[in-house]
């Protein structure tokens, strides 16, 4: 029997609630709603009585990727969950927040959580309640990951904004030290998570042009992905590393007046990953928005940290030249001539020694592939396809690595998107690779347990690693503990469709898993449930998980 048929058991503080896999009848819906917020209350926390002062002296982890080399691994030093008790997570906390898509990965202390909350800002929230400790109300959409660093003895947090550009605040307080737009190009977007290495801030530069080629008036397309740095202390920009040297010029028009531009495109969608030994700063660029492509599109870029200079650039696909135009079809104006096939770089590169002794660079991309590169020049060492990959295939948000086993492990979304891959098997799941080799390990292959897009089972999120535990966030709302070694799954636990009574009031709901995934602190893990883009399921539930009995 499977368990999406007979219902799931979800357990919720010291108690638990059985429920129907499927959709629930809305008057159900609200009464269960209404038992929970009943017995959370007989349970609540009394939030005045909470410290509101944040310990800023430990982290688990530093930025997006939990070190400079964006590994995704979390030590058993900084974490108590392990492959023998992590069956005993148990939801313990639930905060509501103000978006259906929240896409931000929270930065943890032993005592404060600090995430952000979409249009609502960026929070501090107690590391074992949820309760609020401060709030910073900016201008824009905090839908980014929250990092930190040390400037002059004082707690920074930094984070993106999708279109106000980047904050940074006192982790003490919440109150502002500075705001920077970075204006170089046109309609930025800033999508990947910042890096703060010492005092400069590394912020990579997307655009909103993709979607605006959308518009038949738009004359598609002038941006210029790139790389900037900034000055930790004050915001102001040091440097900026545009992905393609030469600015976009006309090269034709339709209608007579709505003009053509190129080069453009090779957007930068993920975090930055910062080699200390080299100085390298190395980040994935996206496709070209339009013909003719550039050589630096779909490509690994490996700049000097210091002045932005280029060492080097290996490109991986070429011609790939694709805009949300060619998804209302081929006639589009806006839409390149053959449209590419979107195979970029969204996950950050991880740069990691392997058990022989070798550095690489490792590289997901949306292809399905899994590249492993030279440091020092960008060669290709090895390249394995996992799957059928596509415009939403592939590899997304991001990899990791796990030293000790000499493992990289790659989640793979493969949901179809695209006709042209339609004989290709899609293998949505985890897979686990060799880092000497790319020999395949084990793999997790999920299947989807209906066809509707709500239960497909890939996985788009970035993943984390611990020295035992792999975790994984589906699509289909599925939250996900694999051996490190063997691949066995050992947990899980659906939250899609749920309703909660959130600890600051009002009612949660899961969704889609996407975008950053799972931050693993201690004796807990924290995710964001929910992710309305691309027709999938939203959500406004940060959740938190803790090992019960410890």
């Amino acid at each position: 029997m499977k368990e999406a048929e007979y219902g799931r058991l979800i357990t919720l503080n010291k108690y638990t609630l059985s429920r129907s896999s499927g959709r629930m009848p809305r008057g159900s819906a609200l009464a269960i709603g209404l038992v929970l917020f009943t017995l959370q209350m007989n349970a609540a926390v009394d939030c005045t009585t909470v410290e509101k002062t944040v310990d800023s002296t430990t982290f688990f982890g530093h930025g997006w990727g939990l070190n400079h080399l964006n590994h995704r691994f979390q030590d058993e030093s900084k974490t108590s969950i392990n492959a023998s008790n992590v069956e005993s997570l148990k939801l313990n906390w639930v905060y509501r927040l103000s978006s259906e898509t929240p896409r931000s990965f929270p930065v943890v202390t032993n005592d404060t959580v600090y995430i952000g909350d979409g249009p609502a800002g960026l929070v501090a929230l107690d590391f074992e309640t949820g309760c609020e400790k401060w709030r910073f109300s900016g201008d824009g959409d905090f839908g980014n990951a929250v990092v930190h660093g040390v400037i002059d003895d004082r707690v920074i947090l930094v984070i993106a904004t999708r279109q106000n550009g980047v904050y940074a605040v006192d982790a003490a307080n919440g109150e502002q030290i500075w705001h920077t737009k970075i204006d170089i190009e046109p309609t930025p977007l800033y999508s990947g998570a910042a890096l703060v290495v010492d005092d400069l801030v590394f912020v990579p530069m997307s655009s909103y042009e993709i979607g605006l080629a959308l518009s038949m008036l738009h004359g598609c397309c002038q941006t210029r992905g790139g790389m900037a740095a900034l000055n930790a202390r004050t915001g102001e920009l040091v440097w900026y590393r545009p992905t393609i040297e030469e600015k976009a010029k006309k090269v034709g028009s339709f209608w007579l007046f709505v003009g053509k531009y190129a080069p453009s495109g090779a957007t930068v969608w993920g975090a930055p990953t910062y080699d200390r030994e080299t100085n390298t700063l190395l980040f994935g660029t996206g496709q070209n928005y339009t013909l003719p492509a550039s050589k630096t599109s779909d490509a690994i870029f490996a700049i000097d940290a210091t002045t932005g200079d280029v060492k080097w650039v290996s490109q991986r696909t070429a011609n790939d030249a694709y805009n949300l135009a060619c998804d209302v079809g081929p006639w589009h104006p806006n839409c390149p001539d053959p449209p590419g096939p979107d195979w970029d770089f969204g996950a950050p590169p991880v740069v990691a020694t392997t058990v022989s002794g070798r550095r690489l660079v490792f590289a997901g991309q949306k292809s399905s592939e899994l590249h492993a590169l030279d440091p020092a020049t960008g060669d290709v060492v090895w390249t394995t396809r996992l799957g059928r990959g596509g415009l939403l295939g592939g590899v997304h948000f991001g990899v990791a690595v796990n030293p000790e086993l000499n493992l990289v492990y790659v989640p793979i979304s493969d949901r179809y998107t695209d006709p042209r891959l339609a004989g290709i098997e899609a293998k949505p799941g985890l897979h686990a690779l060799d880092m000497d080799s790319g020999d395949v390990v084990w793999a997790a292959v999920r299947e989807p347990e209906c066809k509707a897009l709500s239960c497909w089972p890939g996985l788009s999120a970035a993943i984390t690693a611990t020295p035992e535990l792999v975790f994984a966030a589906g699509l289909d709302g599925t939250l996900l503990a694999y051996s490190a070694e063997s691949g066995e799954l050992l947990w899980s636990t659906n939250t899609d469709r749920e309703l909660w009574a959130p600890i600051n009031g009002g009612a949660a709901h899961g969704g889609s898993y996407d975008a950053h995934g799972i931050m693993v602190a201690g004796d807990k893990i924290f995710v964001s449930s929910g992710y309305a883009s691309f027709g999938q399921r939203g959500g406004n539930a940060f959740l938190a998980f803790e090992l019960q009995g410890e």
